[in-house]
């Protein structure tokens, strides 16, 4: 136990790895404050199928040596998931199919892009660590460090501003609508959020990998908890935790980190899942 707290102390003592856990709470933050909002709308499947938009266009970034590939990840994602709310249900494809199509389509054009025309010589270690997430958490520079708190920034106060408003058209669109509220703004605004999330999230845990955060907080939560704000409160306490927690266990183990915080989330669920089935007795 004292080796360990030497060794833990030993990694903290660096700033790499003290800004690696900031940019790890902040995202997983983000995630668990709109993650109640999408599984109450049951659109937990738009944060996967837009990690795989971002995949196809992070591919893309990678062909045309772009040294901040942000720069076109972020506008591709928040465009996609513009698109597919403003002309999901208005075409003869509809959303979830177009949505599917969508994040098929990017998984299989990235990973072609990627092969083909990709100058790294270990390409199938570029793919496994853009689907899986890769220890690159720990060689953040101070600009990325400085982009991930300011947008982390801005999606906290987005969502504290709106969130009688959020809360209106998560339960009962139709009766927002009829208030007055301009209910199609707000899940665009939704859709957004959502898409700088995953954007934030790719280097943590990885494409494949980023609806864990956005799910199983909320998830455990509601295991536990009844009213809105309780579970958003309990989800974001849990979201930060799993992730302190996972990156702190990838750091001792030598374990990947996205897959470290995904399988502490499960863990944690599952615990949640058992307390929440006491507490109904």
């Amino acid at each position: 136990m004292q080796n360990m707290i030497s060794e833990l102390s030993f990694y903290l003592s660096h700033p790499f790895v003290r800004n690696a856990l900031i940019v790890g709470v902040l995202i997983s933050l983000c995630s668990s404050l709109l993650g109640v909002t999408l599984v109450l709308k049951r659109l937990s499947y738009i944060g996967d199928g837009l990690s795989h938009v971002a995949f196809g266009a992070m591919a893309i970034a990678a062909v045309l040596n772009l040294s901040g590939n942000t720069i076109l990840v972020l506008p591709v994602t928040i465009l996609t998931a513009i698109l597919l709310l403003q002309t999901g249900q208005k075409t003869s494809i509809k959303g979830d199919a177009s949505l599917a199509m969508l994040s098929v389509g990017s998984l299989a054009i990235g990973y072609l892009l990627m092969n083909r025309f990709s100058t790294s010589s270990n390409i199938s270690g570029d793919v496994c660590s853009t689907l899986f997430g890769s220890t690159s958490i720990l060689t953040l520079s101070s600009g990325e460090v400085r982009l991930c708190i300011v947008l982390s920034a801005v999606v906290i106060v987005a969502f504290v501003l709106s969130y009688n408003k959020l809360f209106a058209v998560t339960f009962d669109e139709d009766f927002a609508y009829a208030s007055g509220l301009k209910v199609k703004l707000f899940n665009l605004f939704i859709a957004v959020i959502i898409a700088v999330i995953i954007v934030l999230a790719m280097n943590l845990v990885g494409s494949l990998l980023i609806s864990a955060l956005v799910i199983f907080p909320a998830l455990s939560a509601m295991r536990v908890s009844k009213s809105f704000l309780s579970v958003t409160v309990c989800s974001a306490i849990l979201s930060t935790c799993n992730a302190f927690a996972g990156m702190l266990i990838s750091i001792l183990a030598g374990t990947p980190v996205g897959s470290t915080i995904v399988a502490v989330n499960l863990l944690l669920f599952l615990v949640f899942f058992c307390v929440g089935k006491i507490l109904k007795r």
